[in-house]
């Protein structure tokens, strides 16, 4: 969830670090999976063979005198954003971090199943997805209905912050505070957590889309152009910086877009201290939450978390210096996890995989 739409690296992640490939080999392995039903991106875990799938949460309809009909999802989706004829129609069901569009996301989740399992027939499996912990009951169940509806005998919910730590390799089931900052493409949740379960937590609707959009708007007021969303989110995984540069300009880009004064494409140039100046103010929003975070914790636990440090999961954590921003701010250690892009769905598999012993932390509503 978050910054960056690449690939999955190396393809595979396994929980044992043996690599298996799935071809011919579906059949000895269960078909339950763990979804990171992420606002920017979606990641599918399955049980046995860790994340095989990371596409965009996008879906394009063909639509034909009032009538939808599924032309791409995921990958294929996304290169149509922005781009779309008056026929086709290109959609994100989800927003921050919960669906906006029930259908959409329905479609989208049916999807990813076949892409994973690639064969017609296969059963019903049991399904986990990680919800925002801000996340109210009548989403919870949008999620819940959604999934069960693309063919799951069995869905569980685990909350984002529980799944981005375990994801993080940290020691959640300790009785020692720990505190993640997991950044995602709709929300940042901001926890703390001790014995498996969350002490403290805040969900604010902050993340990558709300840095795309500051991006766009910064472009607007300040050099009259009009750029879209895949140009806004190539220039913060590009030249993105959280801290202004030491030189205040820092490396440079070429950008293009829609001159508002005469209405025609131009070609300008923006910097890394003109995007940090454009970021200051959904980063400022989440060293607040940090900052909230703390003040609310009780003593024991914040001593604990002044000896290990934050950790920052998410693709938001990708963005450049925003720990070192993060540690002017707090005067704590940050650490970005090492697959800061995959932590939420790594736990998620990880509560699949290990179900007995996480089983307080999925919540199955039965």
């Amino acid at each position: 969830m978050g910054l960056h739409s690449g690939r999955v690296a190396g393809e595979y992640v396994h929980m044992n670090g043996i690599g298996i490939q799935m071809a011919g080999l579906s059949s000895l392995f269960s078909s339950d999976m763990a979804i990171d039903l992420g606002t920017a991106n979606t990641l599918v875990y399955v049980k046995g063979k860790g994340v095989i799938l990371n596409e965009p949460s996008v879906v394009a309809y063909h639509v034909k005198d009032g009538v939808k009909k599924v032309l791409a999802v995921g990958e294929d989706a996304k290169l149509m954003l922005g781009r779309t004829p008056g026929s086709i129609e290109a959609i994100r069901p989800m927003r921050d971090g919960v669906i906006a569009d029930f259908d959409s996301a329905e479609e989208m989740i049916k999807n990813f199943i076949r892409k994973v399992h690639r064969r017609t027939t296969f059963s019903k499996p049991k399904i986990i997805v990680c919800v925002p912990h801000g996340a109210t009951p009548v989403e919870k169940r949008a999620i819940r209905q959604s999934v069960m509806s693309a063919g799951a005998r069995r869905a569980g919910l685990v909350a984002e912050p529980i799944a981005a730590a375990i994801g993080a390799g940290m020691p959640i089931t300790d009785p020692t505070g720990n505190m993640v900052v997991d950044i995602g493409g709709g929300t940042t949740e901001v926890a703390v957590l001790s014995l498996g379960d969350i002490v403290y937590a805040r969900s604010v609707r902050v993340g990558g889309d709300r840095m795309d959009d500051a991006i766009i708007n910064y472009l607007r007021r300040q050099q009259n152009l009009l750029v879209g969303e895949t140009t806004a989110e190539r220039i913060k995984t590009t030249i993105g910086t959280a801290r202004m540069p030491d030189d205040g300009r820092g490396t440079s880009i070429q950008i293009r877009g829609r001159d508002l004064l005469n209405g025609v494409p131009k070609e300008t140039e923006i910097s890394q201290a003109q995007v940090a100046e454009a970021l200051a103010e959904p980063v400022q929003q989440i060293c607040e939450a940090v900052m909230t975070a703390l003040e609310a914790t009780p003593p024991d636990l914040a001593a604990d978390i002044v000896d290990r440090g934050v950790m920052l999961t998410g693709g938001g954590a990708l963005l450049g210096e925003l720990d070192l921003a993060l540690r002017e701010q707090t005067g704590l250690s940050i650490s970005v996890a090492d697959e800061s892009l995959n932590c939420v769905a790594l736990g998620t598999g990880k509560a699949l995989e290990f179900e007995k012993q996480l089983r307080h932390v999925i919540d199955y509503d039965s």
